[in-house]
Order: C-alpha cells, then sequence, then structure tokens
C-alpha cells in the first residue's frame, strides 16, 4: 500500500496480528537520505514541562518531533521508524488513540518500551525518517 509518499511502503503480503497498534509491521524503505532524531519530551523552548496527562505530553512530544524533522526536511509522512519509552504502560490505548491521530499512513513501524525518564516526563519519542530527493 502506497499513500503518495513513494519513499516508503508496506510490501504486499505484510500482516500482523487483529490486536496490534497504530502501526506498520514491515516497510520498505527506498532511502537515499536518512534524518534521525534523537529523543524528544513534552518540553519547551525555556525547558518547561507541557502537560500532565498521557494525550497532552504525546501530543506535545510528537509536535517536537515534527519541528526538528523539519530542520532536517521531512515531516511525520517520511518517518519509518518509531521508538516510544513510556514510564507507564498501562497507559498504551490512551497514547495509542493520539499516536494514531497525528501519525500518517503508513505508520512507521514502532517499538514501545516501559521504563523510567527524567522526572516529569511520562513518554520520550525517537524517529527516523527517509528525506525525499
Amino acid at each position: 500500500m502506497n499513500l503518495g509518499n513513494q519513499h516508503k511502503h508496506v510490501p504486499a503480503g505484510a500482516s500482523q496480528h487483529s490486536t496490534a497498534g497504530p502501526y506498520s509491521p514491515v516497510l520498505e524503505i527506498d532511502a537515499k537520505k536518512i534524518v534521525v532524531i534523537s529523543g524528544q519530551v513534552a518540553i519547551d523552548d525555556d525547558g518547561n514541562v507541557q502537560g500532565s496527562t498521557i494525550e497532552e505530553q504525546t501530543r506535545y512530544t510528537i509536535q517536537n518531533c515534527e519541528r526538528q524533522l523539519a530542520t532536517g526536511g521531512c515531516s511525520l509522512e517520511d518517518v519509518f521508524k518509531v521508538n516510544v519509552f513510556m514510564i507507564n504502560l498501562d497507559e498504551w490505548d490512551r497514547f495509542n488513540a493520539v499516536y494514531e491521530e497525528m501519525i500518517p499512513p503508513p505508520r512507521p513501524v514502532r517499538t514501545t518500551v516501559g521504563t523510567r525518564l527524567l522526572a516529569g516526563f511520562q513518554i520520550e519519542i525517537e524517529m527516523w525518517a527517509v528525506k525525499r530527493t
């Protein structure tokens, strides 16, 4: 399935279990240039934590990712790999609702891990993107 980005697509025959989240099981990437951003959190330019719920922090974090990607000439549409670090995996469904709303298909492959984060942060997100030529 190719939805407008010829540099990434889900290969024919790829499938995943019925309870899988909003992510692709496999992506085929035509990568001439890759842009990788370090882990982003819900923090503003002055160093203040933004948001108190998982939904607020996820939204702000993805917006921070979007800003960083733009500096490398990419958008959320160009992302093919996402690593997510959450302090509370019980908030998985709430996180996924925001993620699914903000991340366009075909959605990146994704790994989510429960872990400790710096004080005040509920989520950290790292993204890998392919730069369109």
